[in-house]
């Protein structure tokens, strides 16, 4: 019979005597403990399945399926081998309490129980697991940041490198010199803004807060900037850029900076995989009613069906091979799709008629929103 969560903790109760089982666990909720029992090993497993528990407290003989049996079960569920577990047992018998410690309980209680000693044991090791889970939530969310950071880092960084390594060709176009020293320096101070950002994000305790409700984008003043960012670079490659603004005055309920950081690996990617397309076509058009498109095409290859299913899950190369050359860590699809749809919108791929890719950028329309 599940209760309520509690935020001391969840605790799985097993064994075959009903009246022990009301016992310990009206104990353990009058302490505060969100408690599940079972009265026989089937039943933890399926209590297990449905709400995974922060501490088993189990009896050590029971019929069918004693103890040790249903712990060796239960750490082989997933998620469950770290949840400590406690036999309640009535057994003084040395050889079977070094046999619990070996099937991998952390502790145990005799019978006829202490409930002081009871509690005491099972505070400290629920204390244990919960402060491990924090920790390693912590650790989890920091790592995630920092793959934020570092994925999103890589655009204006490569874009710095790219334009430095054409001012030092000797045949470099003096015409086209002041420009890839302002495309340097709008890269840069791009790269310091983001940073900013995250470090404001986690003052609010949020790496990724979704854009205010009156964050708008300008669609045409984004595929300008996205031109001006990048048409050298893909002239560099063997490609050219068309991009056609919107008929209509384009706004779409997004910030613009993170719009132009998702678009931004959508135009990274054809550098990387459509080389041989020739031609990258950036456009904006009307979507369903109250929303806008920006579109991505080219003439490449296009991304095989066996990847299509795999494209916006996260560390999935669009390719087996990496044409970054190592720098490519396969996130940039699954973070944009997760900020588009944050921001009450979809990404998708389609493959274009008569060859290549079409990303399609899918925004509520800023007056819509």
């Amino acid at each position: 019979m599940p209760h309520s969560e509690s935020r001391t903790g969840r605790i799985l109760v097993v064994d075959d005597q009903p009246a022990n089982l009301r016992v310990v666990g009206a104990l353990l909720e009058r302490n505060g403990y969100a408690v599940a029992t079972a009265g026989n090993g089937a039943e933890a497993l399926a209590a297990a399945r449905s709400a995974p528990p922060d501490l088993v407290l189990l009896d050590m003989m029971m019929p069918g399926m004693d103890g040790f049996e249903l712990l060796a079960a239960l750490k082989d569920e997933p998620g469950m081998r770290q949840v400590p577990a406690i036999f309640l047992t009535a057994a003084q018998d040395r050889e079977l309490l070094l046999r619990a410690f070996e099937a991998g309980a952390v502790d145990y209680v005799t019978k006829p129980f202490i409930p002081e000693e009871l509690l005491a044991r099972v505070g400290a090791h629920i204390g244990l697991k919960l402060t491990r889970d924090r920790l390693e939530r912590v650790a989890r969310e920091r790592q995630e940041l920092v793959n934020l950071v570092a994925h999103d880092l890589k655009n204006p960084l490569t874009t710095v490198l790219f334009a430095s390594e054409m001012l030092q060709l000797p045949d470099c176009r003096p015409d086209r010199m002041p420009r890839y020293v302002e495309v340097i320096h709008e890269s840069a101070s791009d790269a310091v803004a983001y940073i900013r950002r995250y470090l404001e994000q986690q003052a609010q305790q949020g790496a990724r807060a979704a854009s205010p409700p009156e964050a708008a984008a300008d669609l045409g003043e984004t595929l300008a900037w996205l031109a001006s960012r990048y048409e050298l670079q893909l002239e560099a490659a063997g490609m050219r850029l068309a991009c056609m603004p919107p008929t209509d005055p384009g706004r779409v309920a997004i910030e613009a900076q993170v719009l132009r950081q998702v678009a931004e690996n959508l135009v990274s990617n054809a550098l990387k995989y459509a080389r041989d397309g020739g031609v990258l076509e950036l456009h904006a058009r009307r979507g369903a009613p109250g929303y806008w498109q920006l579109l991505a095409e080219d003439r490449g290859a296009g991304i095989p069906e066996s990847r299509q299913r795999q494209l916006f899950k996260p560390f999935q190369r669009l390719t087996q091979d990496d044409p970054a050359g190592g720098l490519s860590s396969g996130l940039g699809l699954s973070l944009a799709k997760q900020i588009i749809v944050s921001a009450g919108g979809q990404l998708w791929y389609e493959d274009r008629e008569g060859g290549g890719a079409r990303f399609v950028i899918e925004l509520p329309d800023a007056g819509a929103a």
